[in-house]
């Protein structure tokens, strides 16, 4: 409601300025040209009243809903009244993107490889080139999860060509010119490797990547990558709990339900996402505490102090112990797994279509098997969203070679993500 009131204000005094400049035109051609400068404007209201106070008043009358539009929004949210007072909305969002700093030069499959995005997320390295859907080049290493954890402070791993045993798999992918859809190629042996990462305040891993590839692949690059950890917003290296996005409700309720619990083996399933957000709402969360799956119902709230929160949280501050085992891994892949793993970075846990929808770019060329409302079922593999939002999923079969399904989400009954 206060949405519309201050559009419908907004357009009444439009309306109501472009009347005022038909007006300045009847009375004379110069007071028209000169109307479109605002001192002019006011000159001619001043001079001219008798023809230009029904304008007048019909700009005023705009006046009306926007300010009683912004009061109720300022009501309901005070941050975004101030933030729409302040024109800050002016300046556009935020990007993850525009902080990369990644200083690496190299090619895939002999095209010319400058990435200009670098993520660590899930155990998962993503280096990418390119704003489209689809990047232009693309470079994604799954991590074993013996070989990444939460409060990970460090990571050094060096592969060569004859390492053997649990090694990290390696994808590329590039857009030719003639194709609509990105080719791929995995690799899992046979490559060199080198990563010596540390942390960095607020949520990047900084440090040194060389990879070759065996020759045929025509892959190589080596610099400083920047990685981003996670997609929240920060501000003064501290999380944004204002900022209105998934991830930030997402950080909230894990933090909540950490100190709730007094653990910190919390895993939040995902959840239904409002339409609007715009507190308060009431919200059912699904997640595994100690391996275990609890649901609790939680009323979300949002202030200009605390941000969002949940209502009636007056848990204290949970203190993990530390870890030192977690702080820094390093070592040779082929050691396998080792006895413990500090987190599962199995995305098959949190999978869901909702999930998929949000960041489809995650489960890029995945094995996944989709049962329709109708009850037809397909296996293959995931390779993004069409520009009406529908799922394509290839499979390979003897011939032609490949064949391609699109599925809206609204015809989808169940889908299962078969790799981790």
């Amino acid at each position: 409601m206060a949405a519309l009131l201050i559009l419908g204000g907004l357009l009444l005094i439009v309306l109501g300025l472009f009347w005022l400049i038909v007006l300045a035109f009847q009375t004379s051609l110069l007071w028209g040209v000169g109307s479109f400068l605002p001192p002019i404007l006011l000159l001619f209201i001043v001079r001219c009243w008798k023809n230009a106070r029904k304008a007048v008043v019909f700009i005023a009358l705009g006046f009306i809903p926007l300010i009683v539009g912004i009061t109720q929004l300022a009501s309901i949210d005070s941050n975004r009244a101030e933030a729409l007072l302040s024109l800050s909305w002016l300046q556009g969002t935020d990007d993850a993107q525009s902080k990369v700093q990644i200083s690496l030069a190299g090619e895939i499959y002999g095209q010319s490889f400058k990435p200009h995005y670098g993520e660590l997320i899930d155990g998962v390295l993503v280096l990418r080139e390119g704003n489209d859907f689809f990047a232009q080049r693309e470079l994604r290493i799954a991590l074993p999860s013996s070989m990444v954890g939460k409060n990970l402070q460090a990571l050094r791993l060096d592969v060569l060509p004859q390492d053997a045993g649990l090694l990290p798999d390696i994808e590329i992918m590039w857009m030719l010119p003639e194709q609509d859809l990105p080719e791929a190629r995995r690799i899992s042996r046979g490559y060199t490797l080198h990563l010596d990462l540390q942390k960095q305040l607020p949520n990047f891993f900084v440090g040194d990547f060389h990879l070759v590839l065996p020759p045929h692949f025509k892959t190589s690059m080596s610099g400083e990558v920047q990685l981003v950890t996670d997609r929240l917003h920060y501000i003064e290296n501290e999380v944004d709990r204002h900022y209105d996005a998934i991830s930030t409700l997402e950080y909230v309720l894990e933090d909540y339900l950490q100190r709730r619990f007094a653990t910190e083996n919390v895993v939040v399933e995902p959840f239904e996402v409002p339409a609007v957000f715009s507190p308060p709402f009431t919200m059912a969360v699904t997640a595994y505490v100690l391996g275990q799956q609890r649901t609790v119902s939680v009323r979300m709230l949002k202030n200009s102090e605390h941000g969002w929160h949940v209502e009636g949280d007056q848990y204290p501050q949970y203190v993990a112990l530390p870890n030192k085992a977690s702080e820094v891994v390093e070592g040779q892949p082929d050691l396998a797994e080792t006895s413990k793993v500090i987190r599962t970075v199995d995305r098959r846990l949190r999978f869901s279509l909702q999930r998929l929808l949000v960041n489809p770019v995650q489960y890029q060329n995945l094995q996944v098997h989709v049962q329709t409302t109708r009850g037809n079922q397909v296996t293959g593999r995931f390779v993004g969203l069409d520009a009406e939002g529908a799922l394509i999923i290839n499979r390979d079969v003897k011939a032609p070679g490949t064949v391609s399904f699109t599925f809206l989400p609204s015809e989808i009954g169940q889908i299962t993500l078969l790799e981790p």
